[in-house]
C-alpha cells in the first residue's frame, strides 16, 4: 500500500533523528499525528501550542534540532510567540503549520490563516506544500535552512495535501550538518594582533557564541592578564573554571563587569550581540568576532570588525600574541569583584521574614543544593535576575530563558522539553508567580508524561520586573499586583506534591524535599515583593525616578510599602552608588 504525504514526512523526520513533535492534534493535523502513532516519533500533547513552541525551543538548544505544531488559524496563532522565541534565540526549529483544504484557500474559510505572512518575520525559510511532488525537496531545505542558519524554518501543509499518495523526489533526501572551520584571514588576524599587542589593558566580554571556546578563553585570557565578562546567555560556559571572571554586565549583571569594560584600553567581544548600548564603553578601542558578520558593529562603535567562530579565531591568534606580565589592571578587576559579590552575599544572609523571604537567599539555597549538571529554566523578569546573579556555572548546567525575545511565562514549558530531552537528568524551572499563571494549563501536561520537573515558583504577588521599571521612571507601580490562586494547591490537584513556603527558616528543607522527590514538584515560595533588581550603573534619572515614586507613594498613603522598599534594597544601592 503506497505511503501518503504524512507519513513520507513522518519518515524524513525519523531520518534526521527527530524524536518528538509538540503539537495540540484537530483538524488538518489529524492525518499528520496518525502517521506519527506509527512511527518510532512520540507525539507530545502539550495543552497550548505556544507551550509546545517553547518545549522545542528548549529542546532545539540543548540538542541541536526540534519540531513542533499547530492546527490550522488558531493554532498558528497560538504557537507564534514560541517561535518567534526559537528564532530570536538562533536555535534550529522546524514548524508543521498544517492548515486549511488547499481548495478554500483566499475563501475566507473557517479558522484560514495566511501562513507565509503569519510566520514571515519569525523563519529564515517559509513555503507552502501543495503538491506531492513538492514534499521531499521541500522538507530537506527547511530542515537544512533551520540547521544551518540556526533559527526557525516553517512548512504549510494543507489538511488535504497530507493524505495524497507520496512521489519520490530525485533530489537528495539527506540532512547535512556541516561543521566548516571559519576564522579571520591571515591579513586580519595580524591586525587584530597588533591592536592587541599595543593595549595594556584587555577586557574580554564573552557571549553564547564563545560558548563552546571556553578553554581558548581562559588560555587567552591568562596571556593577556585580561578579566572576562560575559552576557547572561554565555555565563554557563564561561564562568566555570575562569579565574578571571568578573561577571556579567547588562541590567541583570554585577558593577564589576562593567567597570573592567570601561577601564580598559581596549574591548574584546567574543560571540556576543549583547543589546544594551548604555552599558558598553565609549570611550577606549571595541573589537567585535562574530560568526554573522551583520552583527558587526550595530551595538558599539568598533574599531575591528572580524567574521569567525570564537574557538578557531583564538587558537589562530594566540600564536601572533605577546604575553602580558602587568598584572595590575587584571588583579584590580578581580579585587572589586570580590568586594561585589561579598555585597551580593548580604542579601543571603538576610534571609527575610514571614511571606517577605529574600529572593536572594532562595536562589543561593538552590544554587547550592542543585546538582551539577542540572538544567535551569528561568521565567522573564526578576527569576532572571535572581538565577543571573546566584545560579553558578559548573562546566555541565544549562540555563534556558527568553533571554533575546524577552517574553514571559517561558521556564515552565522550557522545562517540559528539557526533561523530555533529558528525562535523565533534574531540571528546576526558576517560575514567577506572572509567569506560571499566564500558561497555568500545562501543569497538566508535566503529570501526563511524568516529568520529574522541579518548579520552584518565586511568589511576589507581583509583576516584578514591571513594578521596577515604573518607579525608576518616577511613576508609582499601577496595576502589578497579582491575586494568585494557591499555586501548592493547583499542582496538588494536577496529580503531584505541591508546597507553600512561608517562612525563611523553611526554605532549606523545603527546596532540598523537592529536588529529592522522584518526580515532579511545585514548591511556592512567598517572597519579599519589594526586593528590587537595581542594575549595576544607575543613572541619574533613575535616581530621581524612584525619589519621585516613592514621594508618590507617601503621598497616596503608601507609606509602609515605600519604607519597606527602601528598607529592603538599601544595601544594594549603598553598595552600587
Amino acid at each position: 500500500m503506497a505511503k501518503n504525504i504524512a507519513e513520507q514526512i513522518v519518515e524524513m523526520l525519523e531520518n534526521a533523528n527527530v524524536k518528538r513533535i509538540y503539537a495540540v492534534t484537530g483538524d488538518s493535523l489529524n492525518h499528520l499525528n496518525i502517521a506519527v502513532k506509527k512511527s518510532s516519533i512520540e507525539w507530545i500533547h502539550v495543552r497550548h501550542e505556544e507551550v509546545g513552541a517553547y518545549a522545542a525551543a528548549a529542546e532545539a538548544e540543548l540538542d541541536g534540532f526540534a519540531v513542533c505544531a499547530g492546527s490550522c488559524g488558531p493554532g498558528h496563532v497560538h504557537l507564534i510567540n514560541g517561535v518567534y522565541e526559537a528564532h530570536r534565540s538562533h536555535v534550529p526549529m522546524l514548524v508543521i503549520a498544517s492548515t486549511i483544504p488547499s481548495e478554500e484557500m483566499g475563501m475566507d474559510f473557517f479558522q484560514e490563516t495566511n501562513t507565509i505572512k503569519l510566520f514571515d518575520d519569525c523563519s529564515y525559510y517559509n513555503q507552502m506544500i501543495t503538491r506531492p511532488e513538492q514534499v521531499q525537496r521541500t522538507l530537506q531545505t527547511a530542515i537544512q535552512h533551520a540547521i544551518s542558519k540556526k533559527g526557525v524554518a516553517v512548512i504549510g501543509l494543507p489538511g488535504d495535501v497530507s493524505e495524497l499518495d507520496a512521489e519520490e523526489a530525485t533530489t537528495s533526501n539527506q540532512i547535512f550538518k556541516t561543521n566548516p572551520v571559519i576564522r579571520p584571514s591571515d591579513e586580519e588576524l595580524n591586525q587584530l594582533a597588533n591592536l592587541i599587542n599595543e593595549s595594556e589593558k584587555v577586557t574580554i566580554y564573552c557571549g553564547i557564541g564563545a560558548e563552546k571556546a571556553s578553554d581558548e578563553v581562559i588560555e587567552l585570557s591568562k596571556y593577556l592578564k585580561s578579566p572576562v565578562g560575559y552576557s547572561f546567555r554565555g555565563k554557563m560556559a564561561i564562568q566555570p573554571n575562569n579565574p578571571n571572571e568578573v561577571g556579567l554586565t547588562g541590567l541583570l549583571g554585577f558593577p564589576s563587569a562593567y567597570h573592567a569594560m570601561h577601564e580598559a584600553d581596549l574591548l574584546l567581544l567574543l560571540g556576543t550581540d549583547f543589546p544594551y548600548q548604555k552599558f558598553m564603553p565609549v570611550k577606549n578601542k571595541i573589537i567585535q568576532i562574530d560568526e554573522s558578520p551583520e552583527r558587526l558593529g550595530r551595538r558599539a562603535k568598533l574599531d575591528l570588525g572580524l567574521t569567525g567562530d570564537v574557538k578557531e579565531t583564538i587558537k589562530a591568534l594566540l600564536p601572533l600574541l605577546k604575553e602580558k606580565t602587568d598584572v595590575h589592571f587584571l588583579n584590580q578587576q578581580l579585587e572589586f569583584y570580590e568586594k561585589v559579590k561579598e555585597q551580593q552575599l548580604t542579601y543571603v544572609k538576610d534571609f527575610g521574614k514571614e511571606d517577605a523571604i529574600q529572593p536572594e537567599y532562595v536562589a543561593h539555597t538552590l544554587d547550592k543544593l542543585a546538582k551539577k549538571d542540572a538544567i535551569f529554566t528561568v521565567d522573564t523578569g526578576m527569576c532572571c535576575v535572581w538565577g543571573a546573579r546566584f545560579i553558578t556555572g559548573t562546566g555541565e548546567r544549562k540555563m534556558l530563558g527568553s533571554f533575546n525575545h524577552g517574553s514571559m511565562a517561558n521556564a515552565m514549558p522550557m522545562a517540559i522539553g528539557a526533561s523530555l530531552a533529558h528525562p535523565d537528568r533534574q531540571v528546576i524551572a526558576m517560575c514567577g508567580d506572572g509567569g506560571l499563571s499566564m500558561l497555568l494549563g500545562d501543569m497538566a501536561t508535566i503529570f501526563q508524561y511524568k516529568l520529574p520537573v522541579k518548579l520552584i515558583v518565586f511568589n511576589n504577588r507581583a509583576l516584578g520586573m514591571v513594578k521596577l521599571e515604573m518607579e525608576v521612571g518616577g511613576m508609582p507601580d499601577n496595576e502589578t499586583d497579582m491575586i494568585n490562586p494557591d499555586f501548592g494547591m493547583i499542582a496538588q490537584a494536577m496529580g503531584y506534591p505541591g508546597k507553600n513556603v512561608h517562612k525563611p527558616e523553611e526554605v532549606e528543607t523545603a527546596i532540598n524535599d523537592c529536588l529529592q522527590h522522584d518526580g515532579p514538584y511545585l514548591l511556592n515560595i512567598f517572597t519579599n515583593p519589594n526586593a528590587l533588581a537595581l542594575p549595576p550603573k544607575i543613572e541619574f534619572d533613575q535616581v530621581i525616578g524612584m525619589t519621585k515614586s516613592m514621594a508618590q507613594l507617601m503621598l497616596g498613603g503608601k507609606m509602609e510599602e515605600a519604607l519597606e522598599t527602601v528598607k529592603t534594597n538599601y544595601k544594594h544601592i549603598k553598595g552600587l552608588l
